[in-house]
């Protein structure tokens, strides 16, 4: 059929539909609700569909528009939950199991017939998590069976005045509930209103005298001092004290209105070293440290091999069961710093120390990578110059996995991965990838050419015509056409939660299969091979070349893309497509 996807941001949800609804063959177009309802109307007058779907939407489809053609909208929350803060209001009211349903648009929100609907297990993670994979999984199969008995011509949607449907409204839910109360709230309840705003809008809080918004949680089990004191930095985030605990917060916001000149997310400690110390420390303003914390909060370092009884966060760590070593890392939105590929490479050599055989490489739930931090680029005082050695570090990182030839390097997707984060993954032996993830193999929409050796893994695994389609179409990719295709070689089709284990468990028959000893050392003669006819070096060069060329150009588009995308501007495109893989 054809189809037309109407959604308010071309995000996570939005983009694996795109995918696998056209790997179902249905001819799929998008538009932004954001650039109005008159873009809307041009479309559905352009694409002229039979049907409109719409993933997410923050304001309502015109009047016009669902009364002359069937709309169906794919609402977080059970058969008779209304309102716009569904999730909120689940992880808050702590649900075990949830709900997406699709239904038809009418005048009244959320009140439409039912088309289709299916539950999921709300799992103790952070709001947009559980949205990517859990929402996600259960949204793409209520979408395609009410797509498939739309086609069909004989289903009747349920209306929700049935007997068996309870309708709830439940409404937005504001900051004065979400706020945290330090010397009350229990390190539970801190982590709850963390989670239930992770991403979006984040928690309003008070640092330092000055207004920020706090984005991400998890439990700290030995740092403690008195409720709402910050205890230390670790990898970027800050540790707080609450009344019977402490919880680590990865990323802060600060409000439009403080004068910050970068109100986005980005790495806390890097937003607290703009601040003054509190009041005590004797310190007021100061000089960050080169590593750009503050001077008055100490670095509490975990070690890269916690003990199984610690409960805190670090975002790389490494174990080893056997011949295999899992290095496994998740960063906030799947973006890499300069800092995060640094670190990250020198992790992965000292587990390349390991006597391993197999060396897994990610194998978390959610975010794979999405290459270059774009936040902390957009907040440095040298965009251009945090690009580039941005850059530098995600090459070298890049480099050293695909210059492994003493074991088989594995990258396990948990979730999606756009750009020199699709890169990461092919410079790996195999690629493993969870069924829901969805892959952006290109960079043309944030105005690049790429780098990350593109030029040498993508066409080695899928060949130069689908390469050059995949970087010039720019377009999200299913795990399943990802596989069909050749970027990935394992599909893992079971749900996020059970992603880690299934991955030890494969890479356990790895390890202990026959044959492995052969297989690298055949893939140390292609390296040795390959360099011959055409060294790794040569690839960086060339890609470098026209990356500097854009990054110290500023009429480059990068630099206003870039920009919008940070700061979720729109980029004066009617194009969805125009910034890239949604983060």
């Amino acid at each position: 059929m054809d189809i037309l996807l109407v959604a308010s941001a071309f995000n996570s949800l939005s983009q694996r539909l795109y995918a696998e609804l056209s790997d179902q063959g249905h001819r799929v177009d998008v538009v932004l609700a954001s650039h109005g309802p008159e873009a809307v109307r041009a479309a559905v007058r352009a694409a002229r569909p039979e049907l409109v779907v719409a993933p997410m939407l923050k304001t309502a489809l015109p009047e016009d528009v669902w009364q002359e053609h069937t709309c169906l909208i794919v609402h977080p929350g059970p058969p008779g939950d209304r309102g716009p803060s569904s999730l909120d209001w689940a992880i808050a009211e702590e649900a075990s199991d949830w709900g997406v349903t699709v239904l038809q648009a009418e005048a009244a929100m959320d009140a439409g017939d039912v088309w289709a609907d299916g539950p999921f297990p709300v799992a103790p993670v952070g709001k947009s998590d559980l949205y990517r994979n859990e929402v996600s999984d259960a949204a793409t199969a209520a979408v395609l069976l009410a797509v498939r008995r739309f086609a069909d011509g004989s289903f009747k949607p349920r209306p929700q005045s049935d007997p068996a449907i309870r309708v709830v409204w439940r409404d937005f839910v504001r900051q004065e509930r979400r706020r945290i109360d330090w010397d009350v709230d229990s390190t539970a309840t801190v982590l709850r209103k963390l989670r239930g705003a992770d991403s979006q809008p984040g928690v309003l809080d008070e640092v330092c005298g000055r207004e920020v918004f706090l984005h991400g949680g998890h439990p700290e089990d030995l740092l403690r001092g008195h409720p709402g004191e910050l205890l230390a930095t670790r990898s970027g985030a800050v540790c707080r004290a609450t009344r019977d605990g402490a919880v680590w917060i990865p990323e802060l916001r600060p409000r439009k209105s403080s004068g910050d000149p970068a109100p986005f997310r980005r790495p806390a400690a890097s937003v607290l070293a703009g601040f003054p110390a509190p009041p005590g420390t004797g310190i007021g303003h100061a000089t960050p440290l080169p590593d750009g914390r503050p001077h008055w909060l100490p670095e509490d370092p975990a070690p890269l091999e916690l003990p199984p009884d610690r409960v805190t966060w670090t975002d790389i760590r490494y174990r080893q069961q056997g011949d295999v070593g899992f290095l496994s890392f998740s960063f906030p939105g799947g973006a890499m710093s300069t800092d995060h590929c640094r670190r990250l490479l020198a992790a992965y050599r000292k587990a390349l120390t390991r006597p391993t055989s197999v060396l897994v490489l990610g194998g978390t739930r959610d975010f794979f990578s999405n290459g270059i931090h774009l936040n902390v680029i957009e907040a440095s005082a040298d965009p251009a110059g945090e690009s580039w050695a941005n850059l530098h570090a995600m090459n070298d990182l890049v480099e050293a996995v695909l210059r492994t030839t003493d074991r088989m390097v594995v990258a396990a997707l948990g979730g999606n991965a756009a750009a020199g984060g699709v890169m990461l993954a092919l410079a790996a032996d195999q690629v493993w990838c969870r069924t829901g993830g969805v892959l952006n193999p290109h960079y043309r929409r944030m105005g690049l050419y790429g780098s990350e050796y593109w030029t040498y893994t993508l066409p080695r695994r899928v060949g130069t015509g689908t390469a050059r389609r995949l970087t010039t179409d720019a377009l999200p990719v299913s795990a399943a056409t990802a596989a069909r295709i050749g970027l990935v070689d394992r599909l893992v089709p079971v749900p996020a939660e059970k992603f880690a284990a299934e991955v030890e468990h494969l890479a356990s028959e790895l390890a202990g299969g026959p044959g492995l000893a052969e297989r690298i050392a055949a893939k140390a003669a292609a390296r040795r091979a390959d360099d011959r006819l055409r060294p790794l070096g040569e690839y960086r060069r060339d890609e470098l070349a026209r990356m500097r060329a854009i990054f110290f150009d500023p009429r480059a588009p990068y630099h206003a893309l870039r920009s919008a995308f940070v700061r979720k501007q729109p980029t004066g495109s009617a194009d969805p497509l125009a910034v890239g893989g949604a983060r």
